[in-house]
């Protein structure tokens, strides 16, 4: 399901952010939106589904508090959250999200 909400506009604006995904729904800021950032937010999908949604979001934000305290920089740590960088590696295979094998975000830790 995909969602388009100016209510976090503020938001996404300020961080340079175009979407979010809270499983089951992909929440676009904008009206407008690219195949390749629906793909990124079809792998979000994916992983949240495989991990039961809420251990997704407790590795997510264990990960980003453990690598901000490393890197001493919030955006070098995001970019750095394995679920992030299997979703940016693949995002231009648009079929990606249906072919990935369970656990793919392993790799990028």
């Amino acid at each position: 399901m995909i969602i388009k909400n100016k209510w976090f506009l503020n938001y996404f604006k300020k961080n340079n952010v175009i979407a979010t995904t809270i499983f089951p729904f992909i929440i676009f800021w904008r009206g407008y939106y690219s195949d390749v950032d629906l793909s990124h937010e079809r792998i979000h999908i994916r992983q949240q589904m495989e991990l039961l949604v809420i251990f997704f979001y407790l590795i997510y934000g264990l990960e980003y508090l453990i690598k901000g305290i490393k890197y001493k920089d919030f955006n070098i740590a995001y970019e750095n959250i394995s679920f992030e960088k299997e979703a940016y590696e693949n995002e231009s295979d648009l079929n990606y999200y249906k072919k990935r094998k369970l656990l793919s975000f392993i790799k990028y830790f």
